[in-house]
């Protein structure tokens, strides 16, 4: 297991919701020991901000602009290969050694690059670790799904990157060899943003090929009636921009 992974993911889950918003309603109850009212205030703020983001309209508000960026970005020239990003691997079974395949995520992102492949008739490459636990890699596992369930050869395929940074890194570290500086980049729209920073800070030029969409089209009554999919998608969002906002600390400190 990645250390840097654990440690990451571990600040995230306790940042976001929803347990960053159990933990200030935690907060709130001590302050509510010496100052019962401003603790009483923060406790109805974290409950409000929680039943926001598991509507539908919350997790709007959240993934819209992002998902915006993935559709509007300029671009010039022509691309010269297809990069997808892993998204996650299951397992099929309780067994701790039951085999894994690619996620439902990474799934949609194969299907995306597989279609856009048989379009443009572009190389392949595909980019996952194991960061998370024991067994084969995102990237083996999805070049072998692209072949079974798609039809579709992966040219290379990076097996070591545990984050989006190092997806960039070594992908552009393959992409080099062969020369190649502008690709089609396969992942989601919320993702989207943040993976073309970190492959343009790698050297690599992007056409976004965004695989699917969190945000919905439109707005009903039932868009405000909280829902854990739409708690999921928050989280999702707001990760991403969390994300966004390191990327632009680091991208300072090294500038």
């Amino acid at each position: 297991m990645n250390p840097h992974w654990l440690i990451t993911n571990w600040l995230a889950a306790l940042i976001l919701p929803p347990m960053g918003l159990i933990l200030l309603a935690g907060v709130g109850w001590l302050m509510a020991r010496q100052w019962l009212y401003l603790g009483r205030a923060v406790i109805a703020l974290a409950v409000m901000m929680l039943i926001g983001l598991s509507t539908e309209a919350g997790a709007n508000w959240l993934a819209r602009p992002l998902e915006q960026q993935a559709v509007t970005a300029k671009h010039t020239g022509k691309p010269q290969a297809i990069v997808i990003l892993g998204a996650g691997r299951m397992r099929l079974g309780l067994a701790p050694e039951a085999p894994d395949q690619v996620g439902l995520y990474t799934l949609m992102r194969l299907r995306t690059g597989a279609e856009l492949h048989r379009d443009t008739r572009l190389p392949i490459l595909v980019t996952g670790g194991a960061p998370d636990r024991p067994g084969e890699p995102e990237g083996l596992l999805m070049a072998r799904s692209l072949k079974r369930d798609f039809a579709v050869q992966a040219q290379w395929t990076d097996d070591q990157a545990a984050n989006t940074a190092e997806n960039a890194l070594l992908a552009s570290r393959i992409l080099r060899t062969h020369q190649l500086t502008r690709v089609w980049l396969v992942t989601d729209a919320v993702h989207m943003p943040r993976a073309m920073m970190a492959f343009e800070r790698a050297g690599i030029e992007v056409i976004p090929a965004p695989s699917t969409f969190i945000a919905a089209g439109t707005l009903s009554l039932a868009s405000f009636i909280p829902t854990a999919q739409a708690l999921r998608h928050s989280h999702y969002a707001l990760h991403e921009w969390l994300g966004l906002l390191w990327y632009q600390i680091s991208l300072g400190a090294v500038v």
